[in-house]
């Protein structure tokens, strides 16, 4: 089940709400809350649910142990046991596959392993389980005592399978008490559905144009048409998943919880490190977090620090070396601007870093988008001229033509400009807010009433 479907909008959430704000005290609500989680995740993942409840379970008794030893070497024994169950886990669900692959390829063997259906949102949730643990071990908070409180924290349907990753001690205070505000509830909404329209209006149109023109060697193809084909597949993930951090965000706010922003225009950024300080900062600060500042950070093998982070950044999107080589791209860069930084303290100018910053972003989606490293290379070569490939041709003229307003709305919807006159207008509050917002939620629905392409992307991690 996914936010931007017919059913959930007109079904599953609003009987939630209806069902959650009928229960007198907040631990029925709790439990309201809880058995949607479940409803929702079981929705896709019968199976799976209980690779979910077990994850929570060990970390819950982990965290007990961890309080009740702190400083001591039981403590440390429950943290080496959370890292090494949950990422065991995540191993073997969503890596096994791969690790056989390498090494059938490594040896020149012919292993015929099925591997596991991925369960959705594992990545997320192990991440989530993860830091509880830790930050229960750092003294960051305490443990929670109740089993349906913390099972509550790790179901979360609202960011459940897609995120933001959402970390206890950010939520702590709202799991025990909640105080239900008109003004929050009527921001989740209105944040609800500006993520349904990002998702619906633009991610799914930009997908659809993209998924026929990100074809390698095809016959119509050419230079000025691959790169446009992945500029459409830049607006198509940028849309899709901060849209559906959107409704994950509208959706807390209408339940009682405030979770972080995951996205702040990105695209505006004016380099590779300001670019993921601004794309998917949940996963960028759990990276930073647990991993690059316990390993030294900037004061000890910064270098080394960088290429192990974004080792794992890129492999925690996906079971495959595309991924690797996606995540180390960006670590390389990250790396260079680094080091020039560090030598010269010299800053870009704007306009040139924003160029080089498209630039480099629209050759690393190249990457992402290809599952096979030949298919990437292969289209590398046809958006740099090496393919054989005109610079244009009239295929490309005609979905230039028929597409160009669409491309000027996605580039403007990148950046702030929006809602920098939104705000200057002072269209958030009043009867205009609720005319735009019956314009967009009219326009989504209208148009997922005639789709049939609707997927979400990061499903797939």
């Amino acid at each position: 089940m996914v936010f931007s479907s017919l059913f959930f909008i007109f079904m599953f959430l609003p009987i939630c709400l209806i069902i959650y704000y009928q229960m007198p005290t907040r631990d029925a609500k709790n439990v309201v809350l809880i058995i949607a989680s479940l409803c929702f995740y079981a929705w896709g993942e019968p199976i799976w649910i209980s690779l979910l409840i077990f994850s929570a379970t060990i970390d819950y008794f982990h965290g007990l142990i961890i309080e009740r030893y702190r400083g001591s070497w039981q403590a440390k024994a429950a943290v080496a046991s959370s890292l090494i169950l949950n990422l065991g886990l995540l191993a073997i669900f969503k890596y096994s596959g791969m690790i056989v692959g390498t090494i059938s390829g490594i040896l020149g063997l012919n292993i015929e392993y099925q591997g596991f259906s991925l369960p959705i949102g594992i990545s997320f949730y192990t991440f989530q389980t993860i830091s509880y643990t830790i930050d229960v071990y750092r003294g960051e908070t305490r443990a929670q005592y109740s089993y349906l409180k913390f099972l509550l924290f790790v179901s979360l349907f609202h960011q459940l399978v897609a995120g933001p990753i959402v970390r206890y001690v950010d939520i702590a205070n709202e799991v025990e008490n909640r105080v239900f505000r008109l003004e929050d509830f009527s921001y989740g909404v209105n944040r609800f559905i500006l993520g349904l329209a990002k998702k619906v209006l633009i991610a799914n149109t930009a997908g659809s144009l993209a998924s026929g023109i990100l074809v390698v060697g095809a016959q119509n193809a050419s230079v000025l048409g691959s790169w446009f084909g992945m500029l459409l597949f830049a607006f198509q993930i940028y849309f899709d998943f901060s849209g559906y951090s959107d409704m994950a965000i509208g959706m807390g706010k209408m339940f009682g919880f405030t979770y972080k922003e995951n996205f702040n225009y990105p695209y505006i950024a004016t380099s590779a490190t300001e670019f993921w300080r601004r794309w998917h900062i949940s996963l960028g600060s759990f990276f930073r977090d647990y991993l690059y500042i316990p390993l030294g950070g900037n004061r000890s093998n910064p270098y080394r620090n960088l290429f192990i982070v974004w080792f794992l950044t890129g492999l925690w999107h996906g079971a495959s070396w595309n991924f690797v080589v996606w995540g180390l791209y960006y670590g390389v860069f990250i790396g260079i601007e680094k080091w020039i930084h560090s030598k010269t303290r010299m800053e870009m100018p704007r306009i040139f870093g924003h160029i080089y910053c498209i630039f480099i972003t629209l050759v690393g989606w190249v990457f992402f988008y290809f599952e096979s490293l030949t298919d990437g290379i292969g289209f590398l070569k046809q958006m740099f001229g090496l393919a054989g490939l005109p610079l244009q041709n009239l295929q490309f003229e005609i979905v230039w033509n028929n597409n160009l307003y669409f491309t000027i709305l996605g580039l403007i919807a990148c950046t702030p400009l929006l809602g920098y006159i939104w705000k200057k207008l002072r269209l958030e509050e009043g009867p205009l807010l609720l005319v735009t917002n019956g314009v967009l939620f009219f326009a989504s629905i209208t148009m997922l009433v005639g789709q049939t392409y609707n997927p979400f992307l990061y499903f797939r991690f």
